[in-house]
């Protein structure tokens, strides 16, 4: 059943009718255009009926590096990804956005929603990334808004002086492996975590639902 819009314990009604999405991508360099990406995770977001934010779906993917992809060393020696071991079960980035794009589509619509908006950390990377692929591929029917985010590096340090997503983690009170960093997986599970416990820390300290005043129709701040 689809959530009416003005309903403040909704996902509709929490961020102007966006629908936020937990991404994280592993890249074999920096340039969106030349250099492969190589795994992508997306977590799907939802309220309970007291307004609560908490993860959803998982989705996550090992990709091909795309024909012509330059494959940086550096890149590669961080990340720990071998593109070209078969156990990986990489897939195509057609194949991998499709999916998360269907997917995020039918939440984005079941939530009464009206666009996706992607959640990351240090969002600028993961957005162009995805968005150079989906072009790259020719995908229709984007549901990501095409310059817009929710950075929780930006969050994070308002909220708890922190800008690193491991200090970030250990100040909100969650635990966070280091050996399991910079596996998309893991950081987006971290990172949907993170924004979670944002968000609900705002509303914990009262600061959502709005203070309407009803005499005056002024926002209480």
């Amino acid at each position: 059943m689809m959530t009416k819009k003005n309903d403040l314990n909704a996902l509709s009604g929490r961020f102007r009718g966006f629908y936020p999405v937990v991404i994280d991508v592993e890249t074999a360099g920096f340039n969106v255009k030349t250099d492969a990406l190589l795994e992508i995770a997306a977590i799907t977001l939802q309220m309970d009926e007291r307004g609560w934010l908490k993860q959803d779906e998982i989705l996550h993917f090992h990709i091909e590096p795309f024909k012509g992809a330059n494959l940086q060393p550096e890149a590669l020696a961080f990340n720990g990804i071998d593109p070209h071991n078969p156990l990986r079960g990489a897939v195509s980035e057609y194949d991998a956005l499709n999916k998360i794009f269907k997917t995020v589509r039918a939440g984005t619509k079941h939530q009464g929603c009206r666009r996706a908006i992607i959640v990351a950390h240090n969002a600028n990377f993961d957005h162009s990334f995805l968005m150079a692929a989906a072009e790259r591929v020719q995908l229709k029917n984007n549901p990501f808004h095409p310059f817009a985010t929710f950075d929780t590096a930006t969050l994070s340090g308002l909220v708890l002086g922190q800008t690193v997503l491991a200090k970030a983690c250990t100040a909100a009170g969650m635990p966070f492996d280091s050996a399991q960093a910079h596996s998309a997986l893991y950081d987006t599970e971290q990172t949907a975590l993170l924004f979670c416990e944002v968000v609900n820390r705002w509303k914990r300290l009262g600061g959502w639902p709005l203070a309407l005043s009803i005499s005056s129709g002024e926002q209480i701040i």
